[in-house]
């Protein structure tokens, strides 16, 4: 039987500043509302521009870190797993909610300058996650000329 895979890659900006807050075991975590774009002809012939929201968790030290380095409108690129949460809300009806789990967040650069690459290391790996690794920060300055996609 083969197992499956659920890998999910965002490239946006934060629709709004970070979140953070800690569970009642202590452990950190940081919510962001990230819009990514998408443009396309309709059947007139005419460019239309969609935004798709989507909720991102980050837990543990990593969610500390960032939540000192992001606001509103930075644009970021979030590596992770796509995962539906049920729960009841006050009236006793049952929600669910959909969120990406966030394993890696790579800054793209400063709000307002176009985003590129660089712009700042992302945060070191959290162990306590398990995410691992640190998104592997190229280092020095480059141009977009210099980037590969």
């Amino acid at each position: 039987m083969a197992s499956g895979l659920n890998r999910v890659y965002l490239l946006g900006n934060l629709g709004q500043d970070p979140e953070l807050r800690a569970t009642q075991s202590g452990q950190s975590v940081l919510s962001l509302r990230m819009a990514t774009n998408e443009r396309f002809k309709n059947n007139e012939g005419e460019w239309v521009d969609r935004a798709e929201w989507h909720s991102v968790v980050v837990w543990g030290k990593r969610a500390e870190a960032l939540k000192k380095i992001l606001s509103k409108g930075s644009p970021i690129m979030v590596e992770g797993r796509i995962q539906t949460r049920k729960w009841e809300d006050k009236e006793g009806n049952v929600r669910y909610t959909t969120e990406i789990i966030a394993r890696e967040v790579l800054l793209l650069g400063r709000k307002g300058d176009g985003g590129g690459g660089g712009g700042g290391a992302p945060p070191p790996g959290d162990e306590d996650y398990g995410g691992g690794g640190s998104g592997a920060d190229p280092g020095g300055d480059f141009s977009d000329d210099e980037i590969p996609f």
